[in-house]
Parts: structure tokens; sequence; C-alpha cells
């Protein structure tokens, strides 16, 4: 193929969600997965990946037990000064793996380090590669000798990449090991957990004043919490308010084990939707949201910006945070043109095809997934504009913004911004 694979937002839904082309299906054909390539994007590596996601907890440190060469990206992430003196490695040679010999000095690791730091860490996160998994270790069983050795909580932190199509990929996995050393409390109903992200919300959000308005004092966030104690005081909460899918699996968990109920949120682009959103929530938690003054502000920044660029040809990528359908989708309500989306089709996302087919039936859509990407032209393109870290990769001399910040930008402040940084390069 010449060319890279590509096709009309019409046509792909006219064959329906059950007849997606191979092409654009990851278990389908050779995975060329161009995100992932130009992120070095193991499950532990760029980003917040396994082994920083891991050490969230805070005064927790990090034992990497794995082969070396699973162990590099790490020893780079440890440049970190915060990072810096929270990472340990446990090497695995040939007979390690064979053996599997290495378990028997995983305790005595743990031990060591918990006994050679000044102050006795608030956990050890025990981080473990696909060697394990396809050794079939029972890392529950290790991490309780662990702990009785140590004399510290000991946790599995899964970084399997193996898994990472499947139930329970290696970041649905961790968040669970994160919240899973808090222990049950009298839950307060003034507190409430955001959970999600590891990073926090931008500060100007407005999901902090609407939840303050119904009285609720304590917001917290795990990327907030500076001390163990702080990070215990999150089992109090009276609800959890879950703004990433991956983080479904891990407030289950709190449902299950502490009571906690769990209200999950989509990350919307589309201000009515968001609008929608928020007064479903009031109505679960029993409350009245007023959001008129953001809700009017983002929309006189809609209003600005598509007067000034509705004749510009966008392109949304797949690297970046948000889900690529469902961005485009709300910048063609806007009255936008996106000529292109590079993204992963899936029973999840099918949902905003029907309206993206209808409002811009040729809107071609290409897989990060297809080795044909190799043959991707910018020349060949009519894109003018990008967003998203791959989309500035394959146009890389277009005006764009990755829109893929550690900060997290959440409802109509994370219009207001894409706005705001659109305006700044196409300006």
């Amino acid at each position: 193929m010449n060319n890279a694979y590509s096709i009309s937002a019409s046509e792909l839904y006219q064959l329906g969600r059950e007849n997606i082309p191979a092409e654009l299906q990851s278990s389908k054909n050779l995975i060329y997965s161009s995100p992932a390539t130009l992120a070095f994007n193991s499950p532990g590596a760029q980003g917040f990946g396994v082994k920083r996601a891991g050490l969230a907890v805070p005064e927790s440190v990090m034992l990497l037990v794995s082969p070396g060469c699973c162990g590099r990206n790490t020893a780079a992430l440890g440049r970190d000064r915060k990072y810096a003196d929270r990472f340990y490695y446990l090497l695995q040679d040939d007979n390690d793996i064979i053996t599997g010999r290495h378990l028997n000095r995983i305790p005595e690791a743990v031990k060591e380090i918990c006994d050679s730091r000044e102050q006795r860490p608030s956990a050890v996160m025990l981080c473990i590669t696909c060697v394990d998994a396809l050794l079939g270790t029972d890392m529950e069983r290790v991490c309780r000798r662990c702990s009785e050795a140590a004399q510290v909580p000991v946790v599995p932190c899964y970084m399997y990449a193996l898994t990472r199509e499947g139930r329970l990929p290696p970041m649905a996995s961790v968040r669970r090991s994160v919240y899973s050393l808090l222990e049950k409390m009298p839950r307060k109903s003034n507190a409430v957990n955001i959970m999600g992200y590891f990073s926090p919300l931008c500060d100007d959000c407005e999901l902090y004043s609407l939840l303050q308005q119904t009285g609720v004092k304590h917001i917290r966030e795990i990327s907030r919490m500076e001390s163990f104690a702080e990070y215990k005081l999150m089992a109090e909460a009276n609800f959890n308010l879950v703004l990433d899918s991956e983080a479904r699996y891990a407030a289950q968990d709190l449902s299950d084990r502490l009571g906690i109920p769990y209200i999950e949120l989509a990350n919307l682009h589309n201000i009515d939707k968001i609008r929608n959103q928020y007064a479903a929530l009031g109505r679960a938690i029993g409350c009245n949201f007023d959001d008129e003054k953001f809700y009017n502000a983002a929309a006189e920044q809609i209003r600005s910006f598509t007067e000034r660029f509705k004749q510009v040809n966008f392109a949304v990528g797949e690297w970046l945070n948000a889900d690529s359908f469902e961005l485009a989708l709300a910048l063609l309500e806007m009255g936008l043109k996106v000529v292109e989306i590079y993204g992963t089709i899936g029973e999840r996302n099918f949902v905003y095809l029907k309206k993206i087919a209808a409002l811009s039936p040729d809107t071609r859509i290409y897989s990060n997934l297809s080795p044909s990407m190799l043959n991707y032209s910018a020349e060949k393109s009519n894109v003018q504009a990008v967003i998203g870290q791959d989309a500035m990769y394959y146009h890389p001399a277009k005006a764009g913004i990755k829109w893929n910040g550690e900060r997290r930008q959440f409802g109509y402040q994370a219009v207001n911004d894409l706005l705001t940084q659109l305006t700044e390069v196409l300006k």
C-alpha cells in the first residue's frame, strides 16, 4: 500500500460497529502504534506510566523487579528530583527468569530498602514486568511475604504491556493499587475525592466552585496529598467523582471495600453536554448547580473563535487529553471544520461517529495502529491546524497544540483553555 489507509466518516458509519475494518482494529493486524512509539510509551515510560503512577502514594518508594532492559527508562525518570531517591532496582538475570529464584530475594530486598532509609516509607510499591506475568508469579503472595519481612505495606504494580488490550490494562490496575492502602473511616458529607488523573485539575476549573456551592469543604485529589496522613483522609469521602474511565476499577474497589459510592463524569467539550452532565450530577447528589457564568463565558469564547477561524481545516489526533472523536464532534458542533481524525474507533466512541458523519461526511479517519501510516503524506492533505502530539508529528510545519499536558483541564475550563491555546498558534 503506497498511501496511508483512511476511510470517510460516512463510509465507516454505514459499515456499522460490527464491521469496523481490520486496519482500525489492533487485534487484526501488525501494530504500528505511532503515539506509543513517539512517547517511548511502554506502560512504565513517558508521562504517568505505571512507575510514576505507583509513586502517587505520598512517602512511598518503589522496587522495580525486572530484566535490565525494562529498568533503563526508570533510570532516566530517576533523574527527576521528585523521584530521585524513591526508585530501587532488583535486576533479573537469565537464571532468575528460568527458575524464578528471584522471588526469594524480593522480601530481602524490600526489608533492606526500608532499613536503609532515614525515614521508613509509608509503603513499598512492587513494580513487576511481563516476565513475571509469563512466569505466572503470585505477586499478592510475594507482597504479603515482603510486608511481613519489612513491617510496611507492600502493594503490587503490574507493568504488563501484554495486558494493555485486556480487561484490566496496566493503567487501570495501578489506579487500584494506589488507592488500595486506604482503610475504612467514618464518611463525611462535606468530603469528596476526584479520581482519574495523577496530576491535579487546573486551579481555575469550575468543578471546584460547583462542588463548593453544595457545601463540600474537602475536595481531595491524590496528586495534592503531601503526606501519607493526608492521603489516608481520602477514605472519609462521601462519594468519589471519577473523571477517567481507567479509574472505574479503583472506584469500584473502594465502593466494595469502604462503602464509598462513585459517580463517573465524561471528559466533554460540547458546552451543552457539559451543562447537562452537571445537571445530572446535581440530581444525583440532591442539589442544583449554578453554572450560568461558566456556560456563558465558554459560549462567548466559542462564538468569537468560530467567527474568526471557521474556514480553518483542523485535524484531531489521538495523543491528547481527550477522546479524538468526541473532541472532533464538539469542534464540528461549534461550526468549525475537521477534515482528518487520527484515532482508534471502538464500541466506546463509535457513538460519536453518527453525528460526525452527518455534519462532515467527508472527514477522513486514519488509524495510528496501521503500519500504512508510514506512508502518510502531509503534502497531500488540506489540513491547516492540528490538535494532539501525534497530529503535530504528521504535520510539523502546521500550526498546532499538543493538548496533552500533565495538568488536566475539565469541563467549561477545558473548552476555554483549548480555544485560547489554538488562538495563540493561529493568530
